[in-house]
């Protein structure tokens, strides 16, 4: 358990540091610069990397499986909802997609933190 929860937290720092700069780790890793575009991608992935991290991380506690998954998939999707609705307002980084993308996780944010609360409540 104790070889889960250092690699979780690693996975729970690397995420951070994709979340905070992406371009950072792009030049410290292959030495090359990202577009705008490449860098909201980046923030994407490290919210990936964040849930995962959360979903290891408190899925060593007494929790089941379902539990601990729906905990890291409530994560990513939380983040991604919000992160794709200040791109949108913000106006630069507009596809056809955004929106649906940021509806369709903010609806999944919501179903999983039902799930996710009912889950803790029967146990």
């Amino acid at each position: 358990m104790k070889l889960t929860k250092v690699a979780a937290a690693v996975e729970i720092a690397a995420g951070l540091i994709f979340m905070i700069s992406p371009s950072l780790v792009a030049q410290l890793v292959l030495n090359a610069e990202l577009s705008p575009a490449g860098e909201a991608v980046g923030r994407v992935g490290g919210f990936g990397l964040a849930g995962l991290g959360i979903a290891c991380w408190l899925g060593s506690a007494p929790v089941s499986a379902k539990s601990a998954a729906t905990r890291g998939l409530l994560a990513y999707n939380v983040l991604a909802a919000i992160f794709f609705t200040y791109l949108g307002v913000q106006g630069a980084l507009v596809g056809i997609l955004l929106w649906p993308a940021a509806v369709l996780h903010a609806i999944l944010a919501v179903l999983l933190g039902r799930a996710f609360i009912l889950d803790v409540r029967t146990g």
